[in-house]
């Protein structure tokens, strides 16, 4: 008995392994192995269809991104045509030529703003802004006016939806 008190675990199993009895479990103990079966197989399921699910969304995705520019893009074949009878009418008309390009710049300016391009006010005189222009140059202001100032503008600057999509570029007076 004093083996017993010395190893208190091995008297623990000891009494386990006797409760149990040796015969085979009884049919109605099959059931929590087959409702762990079961659960097993929903995850299984359930993974694989989020697993698809996330597949599906980034080649939706990636082909979103692809096609994205194809409706701006197509609405700017009229105006490719446009060039290309342009370039093809051999006039020698200057008036006509010049009404001709008038037209298709019109025709394109249109056609960008009607897709949220909206040109930048910058002007001789304006405050150099950081968050609107892009300084390509400084030279001595030609008056004590335009010190930190715009100067010329040497590209106009263009906001798309209200982004900044191309800072105008300045020479701005020191």
């Amino acid at each position: 008995m004093e083996e017993k008190h010395e190893n208190p675990e091995h008297d623990a199993q000891e009494t386990t392994a006797q409760a149990e009895p040796e015969t085979e479990a009884p049919e109605g103990q099959d059931a929590p192995e087959q409702e762990d079966t079961d659960w097993q197989d929903k995850y299984l399921r359930l993974y694989a269809e989020f697993d698809n699910f996330r597949k599906r969304t980034m080649r939706e995705r990636g082909d979103l991104i692809r096609n994205a520019s194809m409706d701006v893009l197509e609405k700017m074949l009229p105006v490719l045509d446009d060039f290309d009878r342009a370039a093809a009418d051999g006039s020698e008309d200057v008036e006509a030529v010049r009404e001709g390009r008038n037209l298709i710049h019109t025709k394109m300016r249109q056609l960008l703003e009607a897709q949220g391009l909206a040109k930048m006010d910058v002007n001789q005189g304006d405050a150099f802004d950081v968050e609107l222009h892009e300084a390509i140059t400084n030279i001595p202001a030609p008056t004590p006016e335009l010190a930190g100032k715009v100067v010329d503008v040497v590209e106009p600057g263009y906001k798309l939806n209200d982004k900044i999509m191309r800072y105008a570029k300045v020479v701005v007076g020191q």
